[in-house]
């Protein structure tokens, strides 16, 4: 509404009163929260980034934003900005200067490597960082002996790792989502993981397109919907089977023989064959895997299935890419080699240092828990904070979901003593002696990570013999539905209190249909104790009469739920006793 506004009445609340339109600055830059990698125009006043609005790209954004683009910059100018390096010294922290701060990490990993060797060394980032810092971690770490690096922090299933042909995509062109007909969407709170591709989608069902949807929950995505499967996190790949099984027997066709055997006790449902048939009558459809599908720990089971699916109807076969760089830390080859541990296992097989390229581990991991207690053992954690750079604080490079390869240039000049995080990597390749650290901008940077080459012919969805396994397989128990909130997705967008204060950003319920509410002996206003593990959460719990059985919706990467463990799995549930007040 702030963009329709004619005259410009209409101006954000946190902007408003605080400046002049020609006081300000306009630059452009690159959305780093999801894979669109939307297009901005930041306004800067002072060295203090003031407003941000969309830039026209008709392939990317249109002319729209996001609220997590538009209001996000609110995060940067968070109290909990840090200014200077700190260093934890007799359990206190202690400002210093970048000097000693650099010496201090170089001699910390020189020491670890020394007494335990450099496959004791560990590295993390999220997808959120730029190109040319994901590619510089990675190098810095091999340059010092270990493979141990991962950008997939909250992935639990790496099975398909050796299997996959290329780097995971969108499958197509952003812009040509207007001219499907059919689409499948699977595992994606897709409103709130990917706004503005939910907006194209709409555009599109308000004529030819019909959008079937197989999900663990059932919110209202403002659309019309074809088909949707609503069913257990546990049930996702059986109900993709099902699906595929159905378009195969209406087809006549024969799947490839890994998936033959894992199918062949699959039951076709009245709501799969609908689905099925939606899917074969159109002539141009797309099979999409959102965020929950690719953090799902059957995730290669559901990607071998879409394939299969894609390929029986011809249809675009893509992920949904969780952050800006989702696309960009494969080309950065931010991945373990060899022998490296994957993001769950150098947390699950704790390591005696760790390097967290803006990750924060009890809310951009998998199991937080884990990855706390794996940092806590640690003998050296050297943090590279989110409020040490950010995206608008330094140059760069994104590449979206669809493998456009979308650069930016600083808007801001770092805050008070910080630093980017490419140069804070490129001084400590260059202390701890690894060759080829001599880069003078984060060009040059880009310029070795991509190569010669063309990035889009790295593209490639497509699994190579992976072993499909056991489809049909459901644990017991009351299962966990654990999908990032959109206002929790990244570090920024955690600061911003304009987004904190929204009915999205509120405290996380543990949500259930009515049969499990009464079962649990729940009414309004109860609070509810969840158990996975060895953590506990408290939350209030509320009733959702759309969710599937013997499942209770507990948001991952919030404070709140950090102490769980991974995002889906069993979990118990029980009645916190209400507290009697007595009047004396």
């Amino acid at each position: 509404m702030i963009d329709l506004c004619p005259v410009g009445a209409l101006t954000s609340k946190p902007f408003r009163y605080s400046a002049r339109a020609w006081e300000l600055s306009r630059r452009p830059s690159v959305s780093p929260h999801c894979g669109l990698g939307s297009n901005l125009t930041v306004q800067v006043k002072q060295n203090r980034v003031m407003r941000v609005l969309p830039r026209e790209n008709e392939e990317i954004n249109e002319c729209w934003l996001s609220d997590k683009d538009r209001f996000s910059y609110e995060g940067l100018n968070s109290a909990q900005r840090l200014v200077k390096p700190m260093i934890k010294r007799n359990g206190a922290w202690q400002e210093v200067d970048w000097q000693v701060a650099l010496e201090f990490v170089a001699n910390g990993l020189k020491q670890v490597r020394d007494r335990h060797g450099a496959d004791q060394i560990a590295a993390l980032a999220t997808p959120h960082q730029t190109l040319e810092e994901l590619y510089l971690l990675q190098k810095l770490a091999r340059g010092i002996g270990s493979n141990h690096v991962d950008f997939r922090t909250r992935q639990s299933d790496f099975s398909a790792d050796g299997s996959l042909a290329g780097v995971p995509w969108f499958g197509m062109k952003i812009a040509d989502l207007a001219q499907l007909d059919r689409v499948l969407v699977i595992g994606s709170a897709l409103r709130k993981d990917h706004p503005l591709l939910a907006h194209r989608l709409r555009q599109a069902a308000k004529h030819q397109l019909q959008i079937n949807l197989l999900n663990p929950v059932d919110d209202d995505l403002l659309m019309r919907v074809a088909n949707k499967a609503i069913v257990a996190p546990s049930r996702l790949a059986d109900a993709l089977a099902q699906i595929t099984k159905a378009v195969a027997q209406a087809k006549n066709a024969v799947l490839p023989a890994e998936l033959q055997a894992a199918i062949a006790d699959v039951v076709v449902d009245d709501v799969a064959k609908r689905i099925a048939d939606s899917l074969a009558s159109g002539d141009r459809a797309g099979i999409f895997l959102g965020n929950l599908a690719q953090h799902h720990p059957a995730a290669t089971q559901l990607h071998a299935l879409a394939q299969a699916l894609s390929d029986l109807i011809g249809a675009k076969f893509g992920f949904l890419g969780e952050a800006a760089n989702s696309v960009g830390g494969y080309l950065a080859n931010a991945l373990p080699q060899g022998r490296g541990l994957n993001a769950l296992q150098m947390v699950v097989q704790p390591r005696k240092a760790y390097v967290l390229l803006g990750v924060e581990p009890e809310l951009d991991c998998y199991d937080p828990a884990q990855a706390l207690a794996a940092m806590k053992q640690a003998e050296f954690v050297v943090a590279l904070s989110p409020y040490q750079h950010r995206a608008l604080e330094t140059s760069g490079t994104f590449v979206s979901t669809e493998g456009r390869v979308q650069s930016f240039r600083a808007v801001v000049q770092p805050l008070a003593q910080t630093r980017p995080a490419w140069k804070v990597l490129r001084v400590l390749g260059n202390l701890l002696g690894v060759a080829g650290f001599d880069y003078d901008s984060s060009e040059g940077v880009l310029k070795e990570a991509l190569g010669s080459g063309d990035a889009s012919a790295r593209l490639d969805n497509r699994l190579q013999n992976v072993a499909v396994g056991n489809i049909t397989s459901a644990p017991s128990g009351i299962q966990r539905i654990g999908e990032v909130p959109i206002y929790q997705a990244d570090a920024i967008v955690r600061r911003a209190a304009p987004l904190q204060q929204t009915h999205d950003g509120a405290a996380p319920v543990a949500a259930m249909n009515g049969a499990l509410f009464s079962e649990l002996g729940l009414r309004d206003g109860d609070k509810v104790q969840i158990t996975q593990g060895r953590g506990t959460a408290i939350l209030a719990a509320a009733r959702d009469d759309r969710l599937p059985a013997g499942c209770i919706r507990v948001p991952a990467a919030h404070p709140l739920t950090a102490a769980l463990g991974g995002m889906f799995g069993t979990i118990t549930a029980e009645r916190v006793a209400q507290q009697q007040k007595v009047a004396v």
